[in-house]
Parts: structure tokens; sequence; C-alpha cells
């Protein structure tokens, strides 16, 4: 099995910022793609930035210049962080990767159970 934990999320006022982490656990050979997505009441979750393990880097327009994403591929580790929050930015976070359990296995995709990120005075 694969568990990805989230931290780091919590109540910050707008133009503050929050540092985000996602450790994943398990039986794991190999991680791919690793990314953030969140989701605010009564929308779509949406993709927030993702990261390959060769480091190649997408962002969502609304995150440019404002988040950060990385990785630590020994400590099967993915980070976001965020700058100059806006309460438009309030959502629960999704860590997300596809995981290759054995050297033989295509990756699966896996989830953590989200923090909760509120951007408010």
């Amino acid at each position: 099995q694969v568990q990805l934990v989230e931290s780091g999320g919590g109540l910050v006022q707008p133009g503050g910022s929050l540092r985000l982490s996602c450790a994943a656990s398990g039986t794991i050979f190999r991680i791919n793609d690793m990314g953030w997505y969140r989701q605010a009441p009564g929308k779509q979750r949406e993709l927030v930035a993702s990261i390959s393990r060769d480091g190649s880097i997408n962002y969502a327009d609304s995150a440019k210049g404002r988040f950060t994403i990385s990785r630590d591929n020994a400590k099967n580790t993915v980070y976001l962080q965020m700058n100059s929050l806006k309460p438009e930015d309030t959502a629960v976070y999704y860590c997300n990767a596809g995981v290759r359990r054995r050297s033989f296995s295509v990756a699966g995709d896996y989830w953590g159970q989200g923090t909760q990120v509120t951007v408010s005075s």
C-alpha cells in the first residue's frame, strides 16, 4: 500500500505565505509525476502545480509567480511554497502522485487526504 500525508495547511492573512509538504510512504519503487490540486467549496478539483521526476514543472495560471513546487526524490516528498496568498486561494489542497510499487508494475494514481488552506483577515 502507498500513503500520501500532507501537512502545512492552516489559516493565513491575505499576502501571507504557507508551505505545504506531502510525504509518500509504503511500498514504493519509483514515483513519477507529483502534484498539488485544490478544491474550493462548490467547485471542481483543479491542478495547481505538478513536477516530474526529472524536475519539469507545470503551473496553473493562478499559481504562476506566487507558488513554487519542488520535490525531494530521496525523501519521496513534494512541497508547495505559496506566497502572496489571496482569499481565492482558500481550498482543500490535495497531493497527488503516480507511484510504481514494483519495478515491473505500471504507475498507480494516489491521493492524500487533503489539507485545508484558508486565506482570510
